[in-house]
């Protein structure tokens, strides 16, 4: 009876350990994937707020270039069509920014494939 037992204790705990072993391994691959995530984040944001000011820069001078350029005969006309400009084009930059922000994120998206896959393989072996 005792091997029996022993048997039976044996096949639980290399099943634990087995479990232990994936759960790790998936908790491990989350981790790096929110790691990943972090990094193309601050990346992006870096790179977004460099360039922002870059280009504001660059409207700033070249708005004040076109009014002098203009500044004894359209100077008006060249403030009103430049401002027209920049607010048209701020609305249609913030349209596009909501509808990336609406998208389907594919964060976690590894470990939940990985996830899935290991739900198939262990429903496979209860048949």
């Amino acid at each position: 009876m005792s091997a029996v037992n022993s048997g039976l204790l044996g096949s639980v705990r290399r099943l634990l350990s087995t479990l232990t072993s994936v759960a790790s391994t998936r908790l491990a691959l989350l981790a790096n994937e929110l790691y990943e995530e972090r990094l193309q984040l601050e990346q992006m944001l870096l790179y977004f707020f460099t360039a922002l000011f870059c280009f504001g820069m660059g409207i700033l001078l070249l708005t004040t270039f076109v009014v002098v350029l203009f500044w004894d005969t359209y100077r008006l006309a060249v403030l009103g069509g430049l401002s027209a400009l920049f607010v048209v084009t701020g609305v249609l930059l913030a349209n596009k920014l909501l509808c990336i922000s609406r998208r389907k994120s594919t964060l976690f998206s590894v470990t939940l494939a990985e996830l899935a896959v290991d739900r198939e393989q262990l429903d496979g072996t209860h048949d």
